[in-house]
């Protein structure tokens, strides 16, 4: 099946060809003709199927027809980063280049006023991330009742970073006459209840399993002493089969000191992580893009979504917190049909969130073979004298058992004494015999005050 075997206009294909591709991948040849004949949709894909195509290509030919109104956009994309929305807004540059149609992109860190501009000027499509789209909204430069076409993309990723509140707003600000397509790697209650609510009779493609890793990717392991990772990824970078590599990090932090660790080893580096202005993260990302760079150290910043060509090698020098974010991680690499490798450096500490990883992706994750690191190889045993085997030390009781043992004992006897001659004793002392009691009744001593009154 090709592209002209969807449905798309000319003027789309010549684009599409121009881009360099020929074939569909599955996710857009299921995708694509549903949303041109308007019906909801839930794409369950993961990162590197081509989904973001699967919706752009359509609402290009669908929004070819009509007109944009001030600060009415026609359409609204929702992503949960600046890079995925930036990324967006390339593909619609890229695929939309043979049709009129215009594109406000709203995420934080640039200028407010300009996006007020564009969107005073009316949009046919509007690419935003909500926080942004909100505080727009929250200053009366946006309405919504025009939007007749809503796309959620990684769904999943919004519930991480909290937007799902947002978002559901949002859509409540909507016509209830709309089509909405959404999009997310995976499906958990949160996102399901969201879905079952704001879409009417949604079609399900499903072109993957839920979280797991394209077979493209070679994912191995690194058992590392957590005091010499950074040793270890250094050796790691240095094989000849690595051509250009993201390293991702769990904290912003460590994203900055690896940075300039690896440059000081001499290494061709770029960074992307939370902290840096939006400006800043796009110009390090176009480094990398174009060779400039060849190693990118990055947060789950850079994770989902964005599409980066010829990634050889996906490093995690932490493995990451939750395990969906592992998919999404090393789905950078082994992309639009190449091949990839990723390896993870797994500390003592990290035992139970790699097996929380096998058990979403169904597999395990294999020790890379023959490749020993300085972190996982052990110094050679000295050669010492034996010594003596020392004799077994009789095994103490416990005090208590001790005096228990101790009364039980039978007393010893005590050994005979030897006959001591007879002494003679003295004789006793006779006992005087006790005076008989008077008939009359006292037989004791007269008291003193008595005795005077008796010729005393």
């Amino acid at each position: 099946m090709s592209f002209a075997d969807l449905g798309l206009s000319d003027e789309l294909l010549r684009a599409v060809a121009e881009s360099g591709y020929d074939t569909p991948t599955p996710i857009q040849r299921q995708a694509i003709p549903s949303v041109l004949m308007g019906k909801d949709i839930i794409g369950i894909a993961q990162t590197g199927t081509g989904k973001t195509a699967g919706f752009v290509l359509p609402m290009i030919d669908i929004l070819s027809q009509g007109r944009s109104r001030a600060r009415m956009p026609r359409s609204l994309i929702l992503e949960p980063t600046r890079e995925l929305a930036a990324q967006v807004a390339e593909n619609f540059e890229k695929y939309g280049r043979y049709h009129k149609l215009s594109m406000a992109l709203l995420i934080g860190g640039v200028s407010m006023g300009d996006q007020v501009k564009a969107l005073e000027k009316g949009v046919d499509v509007l690419i935003a991330t909500p926080g942004r789209l909100m505080d727009l909204f929250d200053r009366g430069n946006i309405l919504l009742t025009g939007c007749s076409l809503l796309v959620i993309d990684e769904a999943d990723r919004m519930l991480d970073m909290g937007f799902i509140p947002d978002i559901e707003t949002i859509c409540t600000k909507l016509p209830a006459t709309r089509q909405t397509l959404l999009f997310s790697a995976t499906m958990p209650p949160p996102i399901k209840k969201l879905s079952d609510r704001f879409l009417s009779h949604p079609k399900t493609i499903e072109v993957a399993r839920p979280a797991t890793a394209a077979e493209s990717i070679d994912q191995r392991m690194v058992r590392v002493d957590s005091r010499r990772k950074k040793e270890a990824l250094v050796r790691l970078l240095r094989t000849d089969e690595v051509r250009n590599a993201i390293v991702f990090c769990n904290r912003k932090t460590t994203v900055r000191e690896l940075a300039q660790s690896l440059k000081r080893s001499g290494f061709s580096v770029g960074q992307i992580q939370g902290d840096m202005e939006q400006a800043d993260r796009i110009r390090e990302l176009d480094r990398f893009k174009k060779d400039e760079v060849d190693i990118l150290v990055a947060s789950d910043v850079a994770a989902r979504g964005l599409d980066i060509k010829g990634v050889s090698h996906i490093f995690n020098y932490d493995v990451p917190w939750h395990p969906d974010d592992y998919v999404h991680r090393i789905g950078r690499t082994g992309r639009a049909g190449k091949t990839g490798v990723s390896i993870t450096l797994v500390t003592g500490a990290d035992a139970e969130s790699i097996d929380s990883i096998q058990k979403l992706i169904g597999t395990r994750i294999a020790e890379l073979g023959g490749e020993r690191t300085p972190a996982a190889e052990a110094p050679e045993p000295r050669e010492t004298k034996q010594p003596e085997a020392k004799k077994p030390r009789r095994e103490r009781r416990p005090r208590a058992a001790k005096a228990v043992a101790e009364a039980e004992k039978p007393a010893p006897k005590a050994e005979p004494r030897p006959p001591a001659e007879k002494r003679e004793r003295p004789p006793r002392r006779e006992r005087q015999a006790e005076p008989e009691p008077a008939e009359d009744g006292w037989n004791g001593p007269v008291p003193s005050f008595l005795g005077k009154g008796f010729g005393g």
